[in-house]
């Protein structure tokens, strides 16, 4: 059960998320609050408490401290609650799930769109090898917001500050830290094989020695494994294609 913050500035519009948000079975408790200065300061109050907060679902543009400065902030708390962005506004895509949003609803908001916000929050507190099997990256291209499924990537590649997703079609170039992707898709069968790569147990189809190195294909790569996660990384593999469906 889901205990969850709706913040808005707009009073019709809060209320009526949290009178959808108090119709789904899974969630447990709704608190409100109209501006972003109010939620910071409810939420530091419950951190104080010892109270749990599993996901705030937060409007973007607020008077004040907006929805995309909030998030910031709360991503440095010791133990966040994910983030579902709500807004009127489909220009701040990228930079949401950048924050790792679990997911972003256009008002007015649907009730089909919302139950499946929820249902991606309740599978992301579920043990991890439950979570994390639907989670798409918004990638911007001329313009254009493409969204990568997770099931597409072969391997995440760290690039500086970016991450660079490869898969069949081609390479996409994300605003995210590689320990962030690792984290958000923890349990969904990606396994760290070097301290830049990321990469998914399903695309694996060959792991050897190669003159001395621990080299592995997958899709169409072939990629160096670190010693230091060789042993781990074999034994991973192993285990996760023995628990896949034949």
């Amino acid at each position: 059960m889901l205990r969850v913050l709706a913040v808005d500035d707009e009073v019709p519009a809060l209320e009526e998320l949290a009178y959808l948000l108090r119709q789904d079975s899974r969630v447990e408790q709704v608190l409100t609050a109209a501006d972003g200065v109010t939620a910071l300061q409810d939420m530091v109050q419950m951190i104080g408490a010892g109270e749990r907060l599993d996901a705030v679902f937060l409007d973007i543009r607020m008077p004040g401290l907006d929805g995309l400065d909030l998030a910031r902030l709360i991503g440095g708390f010791p133990s966040p609650p994910r983030l579902v962005f709500v807004t009127a506004h489909d220009d701040c895509a990228v930079q949401a799930f950048e924050l790792e949003a679990v997911d972003y609803l256009l008002k007015p908001v649907r009730v089909d769109r919302l139950a499946e916000a929820v249902r991606r929050l309740d599978a992301a507190s579920a043990p991890p090898d439950e979570c994390g099997q639907d989670d798409v990256i918004p990638v911007e291209l001329g313009g254009v917001t493409r969204f990568v499924p997770q099931q597409a990537v072969w391997f995440a590649e760290a690039k500086g500050d970016y991450v660079r997703l490869h898969t069949v079609d081609g390479g996409y170039l994300v605003r995210m830290s590689l320990a962030a992707l690792e984290r958000r898709w923890a349990g969904a069968g990606f396994i760290r094989v070097h301290r830049s790569t990321l990469v998914s147990a399903r695309h694996v189809s060959e792991l050897r020695f190669e003159g001395g190195k621990v080299m592995l294909t997958v899709g169409t790569e072939t990629l160096p494994v670190s010693r230091r996660h060789a042993r781990q990384v074999r034994e991973q593999l192993v285990n996760q294609h023995r628990s896949m469906p034949s």
